[in-house]
C-alpha cells in the first residue's frame, strides 16, 4: 500500500531532543512523524535498511524497560538495527537496580557510558521525563506508568490513516480499562490534536470521569458507545496495575464489554477493530473478530510499530526544526 499524504497543518517538522509523549506535540509535528513512518513502512525490510541504514551509524541505543515487553522492546530494537544503531538491551531484574540503586544514580551510570539514544519503560509516571533531565542522550519513552506511551499511539493513527487517508473527522472509540491506560491517554492527546473525535466506553470503575474534561465522549455502554464509530480499539485489562476490585470477572466483563459481532455490528459497516495488545481473547475481544483480515489491522499495528519507531529515531537524530507551510 503507498499512499502520500501532505502535511496537514502549520509547524510541519520536529525539533525536540526526546519523544517524552504526545501532550507536547503539535499537530504538525505528529504529521512529520507519521509521514516519515508511513514512507518507510511503504519498504521492504531490506529496502528500509538500504536507504536509512547511516541515520545512525555509529550510534548506540540502550533500551532500558523496567516493565516486560515483547512488542515495544522489540520493535524498538529492530527500528534501531535498520538505522545501522548497534543496540544494547539491559536486563534490569540483573542490574544494580534490584540491588538498590536509585534511579538518578542508575542515569549517571548510564550518561558515563555516553549513548545516544535511551528507551525506557517504567512503571512510574515522570520516571522517563526524570532520566531525560539527567542524560545527554535521546530520550525515548516505551511506555510510564499510566502516563503515556507515544510511540504506541503514533502507531495506532498511522494504521488508521493508511486505510482511512485522513484521521481528522474520524470517530474512534477506545473501550475497556481506560483507568489504567497509558495507551488510551496517548491516543485521545493525539487524536483530538489531529482532528479526530474520541470516545472512551468502559464500566465506571474503569472510566474515570476526569476524561471528559479532556474532551473525550464517556459512555458506560458498549451498545450505545460503539454506534456509527469509525474505528473500535479494544483495550486489556491490566489486572496487575489493579490494587482493588475493578471487575467482579473477566468472564462477566466480556459479558458486557467485550467486542462481540453483535457490538460490533453498530459500528460502521467498514469499521476497523484494533488492539495495542497482549490480547485477552474471551475477556475484551472476540477471537473471531481479531481474526477478521476484513476488519481487524491488529497485526498491522504491530508493523507500523516499527516504521513509527524508525520514524522517531530519525526525527530525533537529525532534528529538523519547523517550517511554515499553508495547512492542507
Amino acid at each position: 500500500m503507498t499512499t502520500t499524504f501532505p502535511p496537514a497543518t502549520i509547524g510541519y517538522g520536529f525539533s525536540h531532543a526526546h519523544l517524552l509523549g504526545i501532550e507536547p506535540l503539535s499537530p504538525g509535528e505528529i504529521a512529520y512523524l507519521l509521514d516519515r513512518a508511513s514512507s518507510f513502512a511503504d519498504l521492504a525490510p531490506n529496502e528500509a535498511i538500504n536507504e536509512a541504514q547511516e541515520t545512525l551509524e555509529g550510534s548506540t541505543v540502550i533500551n532500558l524497560f523496567f516493565e516486560n515487553s515483547t512488542r515495544t522492546r522489540s520493535s524498538f530494537e529492530i527500528a534501531a538495527q535498520r538505522l545501522g544503531a548497534d543496540v544494547v538491551n539491559m536486563d534490569v531484574a540483573t542490574s544494580s537496580v534490584k540491588k538498590g540503586e536509585t534511579l538518578i544514580d542508575t542515569a549517571d551510570t548510564l550518561n558515563a557510558m555516553r549513548p545516544d539514544f535511551l528507551v525506557v519503560r517504567h512503571d512510574q509516571a515522570g520516571a522517563v521525563k526524570l532520566l531525560s533531565r539527567k542524560l545527554d542522550a535521546h530520550v525515548l519513552n516505551g511506555g510510564d506508568g499510566k502516563h503515556e506511551h507515544p510511540t504506541q499511539a503514533l502507531a495506532d493513527a498511522l494504521t488508521m490513516r493508511r486505510h482511512k487517508g485522513k484521521l481528522d473527522g474520524l470517530t474512534v472509540a477506545i473501550c475497556g480499562d481506560i483507568r489504567h491506560s497509558r495507551v488510551a491517554r496517548s491516543n485521545l492527546l493525539l487524536l483530538q490534536k489531529m482532528g479526530a473525535r474520541v470516545r472512551l466506553i468502559g464500566p465506571p470503575t474503569l472510566l474515570p470521569g476526569s476524561y471528559g474534561s479532556l474532551g473525550a465522549d464517556l459512555y458506560n455502554s458498549m451498545e450505545e458507545g460503539l454506534k456509527d464509530v469509525d474505528i473500535v480499539m479494544m483495550l486489556r485489562l491490566q489486572v496487575e496495575r489493579m490494587a482493588g476490585t475493578y471487575i467482579p470477572s473477566g468472564r462477566e466483563f466480556f459479558q458486557h464489554f467485550g467486542l462481540d459481532r453483535e457490538r460490533l455490528a453498530r459500528a460502521k459497516p467498514d469499521a476497523l477493530v484494533m488492539h495495542p495488545g497482549p490480547m485477552n481473547r474471551g475477556v475484551e475481544i472476540a477471537s473471531d473478530i481479531a481474526d477478521d483480515l476484513d476488519q481487524s489491522v491488529i497485526r498491522e499495528q504491530v508493523e507500523m510499530g516499527v516504521a513509527v519507531r524508525m520514524a522517531c529515531f530519525e526525527a530525533l537524530a537529525t532534528r529538523r526544526g519547523p517550517t511554515t507551510l499553508r495547512a492542507a
